[in-house]
């Protein structure tokens, strides 16, 4: 019996963290429900023991369930059959085992049967079923679309679609097109008003849509004759009962195999208009894509989980030379960092997803009620703080899930190359991490606001000011000098970009990364200060890799003269 929840102390911590007194209060809007739902939490304790035994059993279920099948739906895949999808027998199998056990829309509003879980809770899971299989996370993860629905959907659209969400029904978010990718805001799908159907109907063709035949969809289409920018969008909800849509065909992917990514035609399809016309890519996909990227980031962390979970399995196991091969330095090093990669990650993946919680909390509560001063305060202060730290997580946690998974083969070694070990498969599943809901480059232009804004700067600041133990007094010292090296980056890329324009274009990155390597440094020390068993091995070994980062970085960025923008115009 494996459970993914139970194995992983990294996780079970989450709910002791002092915020959590916070997220509770507001999610649970001080416990006011505890009388017309008889599984809500009488107190705070209660809360958090049912979070607990929430996780328990979806570890469990991907311990047991998903990651079992893992191999053969990797293997199988899902078919093009006629117009429609049908998934392979293990992601149906999967999906069965979760709506049984009641873990589809499990942080709805419970007045539509969900559970209320905090956004912890839901990463917590997307993070253990990526683990187990990166490809069902996809399937399953999109459930982030319900969560769209909720904030800026009616009355009418919520009842019926998040109802028939937590009754196992999938989603799928249709934006990209065969012309725009990354560039949403040359969608082309046309939305029309037809007067004597009374509906929006959806005309033209989307590509790669993850799980894009699912039951239900959002999607971004444009509604405003004579308009070519995201000024002219709106987004849609579809329901796939209605017709309207065929699917073309499915993708031939490199990984992610038991997700089926697809492209749609889409004819005369009935569509309801989901909150205002003109907000669909500035309003509502932008917080939809803000929602995919935390999820691709427990994606990662789950990927880089597992890499790291095959490749310590196999050290023990291999003999060379007549002792295991994890007894070689080599390899041995290798390991601890793989592992410190994973739990900085996972610590900035958490973090960040605190921070979303409490500013995207207070934001439903000012929809119900005017905010006190003090409130409103926090909101902002959250929100910088959410906005900086989520392409952040998504740029680190895709990144390291693809070096785990490049280390975890190197490892196995020509056995890792072949298909008798999981390793290959995450490998394979690993890349698109990287790619997809925004590449590492975008996510480097989402974040470079933080630097120039000095968002990055105040939160490490923060993280300095607060007590570490003796033992990670080195380790501060490290990220001290560190964030000396990032300020003079900072200041010398600001003097350099006013005399030549687009200088810290060219330097955005190595500006980002090191104020990533200095604050996961620093929440790695908080984590070994509270749990030294669990965190400071990997607090040490990943501040002494990031000083050797942020040391090469300082020496390319503060020799560089503004003359070598020209070298790539």
């Amino acid at each position: 019996m494996a459970n993914f929840y139970l194995d992983n102390k990294d996780l079970q911590i989450q709910f002791d963290h002092p915020l959590m007194d916070r997220i509770v209060a507001l999610r649970e809007r001080d416990i006011r429900e505890k009388e017309a739902y008889n599984y809500a939490p009488q107190h705070f304790e209660d809360a958090i023991d049912s979070y607990r035994r929430v996780m328990e059993l979806a570890g469990e279920i991907c311990g047991d369930v998903i990651a079992t099948h893992a191999e053969g739906v990797d293997h199988e895949g899902p078919h093009h059959t006629g117009d429609r999808v049908a998934y392979a027998s293990g992601t149906k199998e999967n999906l069965k085992a979760m709506q049984a056990a009641g873990l589809d829309g499990m942080s709805l509003p419970r007045r539509f049967g969900g559970l209320n879980l905090p956004l912890i809770a839901s990463i917590m899971t997307n993070e253990m079923i990526a683990r187990a299989d990166a490809g069902f996370q996809n399937v399953w993860g999109l459930q982030d679309c319900a969560e769209t629905l909720n904030e800026f959907g009616s009355e009418e659209q919520k009842a019926e679609y998040l109802t028939r969400t937590v009754a196992g029904e999938t989603w799928s978010m249709a934006l990209t097109e065969p012309d725009a990718g990354s560039d949403l805001g040359a969608v082309t799908l046309k939305a029309t008003w037809n007067e004597e159907r009374k509906t929006w109907l959806l005309n033209g063709v989307k590509r790669f849509i993850t799980n894009g035949d699912g039951e239900l969809s959002l999607v971004l289409a444009r509604t405003e004759e004579g308009t070519t920018d995201a000024r002219g969008l709106s987004m849609f909800v579809y329901d796939k009962r209605n017709g309207g849509v065929k699917v073309r065909r499915i993708e031939h992917k490199l990984g992610i195999k038991g997700s089926p990514t697809c492209e749609l035609v889409y004819t005369d399809a009935p569509a309801q208009l989901v909150g205002d016309r003109r907000l669909g890519l500035i309003k509502y996909v932008m917080s939809l894509m803000n929602a995919a990227r935390l999820g691709i980031g427990a994606q990662s962390v789950g990927t880089c989980e597992a890499a790291y979970q095959e490749a310590l399995k196999y050290a023990h196991e291999r003999q060379q030379f007549g002792k295991p091969i994890i007894r070689f330095m080599a390899v041995a090093e290798l390991l601890k960092e793989m592992r410190a990669k994973t739990q900085g990650v996972r610590a900035l993946l958490y973090e960040t997803a605190r921070f979303v919680e409490i500013y995207k909390q207070l934001e439903a509560i000012a929809k119900e009620r005017r905010l006190e001063g003090e409130e409103r305060q926090e909101m902002k202060f959250y929100s910088r703080l959410a906005d900086g730290f989520t392409p952040m997580v998504k740029l680190f946690s895709s990144e390291y899930a693809n070096q785990n998974a490049y280390d975890a083969i190197q490892i196995h070694g020509g056995s890792g190359f072949m298909k008798d070990y999981p390793c290959e498969r995450i490998y394979r599943d690993a890349r698109i991490m990287s790619i997809y809901e925004g590449t590492s480059q975008l996510q480097v232009v989402a974040a470079i606001n933080s630097v120039t804004k000095g968002i990055y700067a105040e939160q490490i600041a923060r993280y300095a000011e607060a007590e570490y133990s003796d033992a990670m007094q080195p380790q501060v010292k490290r990220l001290t000098h560190m964030t000396e090296q990032y300020h003079a980056m900072v200041q010398h890329v600001e003097t350099t970009e006013q005399e030549y324009p687009g200088f810290k274009e060219l330097h955005a990155r190595r500006l980002v990364e090191s104020a990533g390597h200095i604050l996961i440094g620093y929440l790695l020390a908080r984590e070994a200060t509270r749990y030294p068993d669990l965190y400071t091995d990997s607090a040490e070994v990943f501040c002494r890799m990031a000083e050797g980062k942020v040391a090469e970085t300082a020496c390319r960025v503060l020799h560089a003269q503004g003359e070598e923008v020209a070298l790539y115009r």
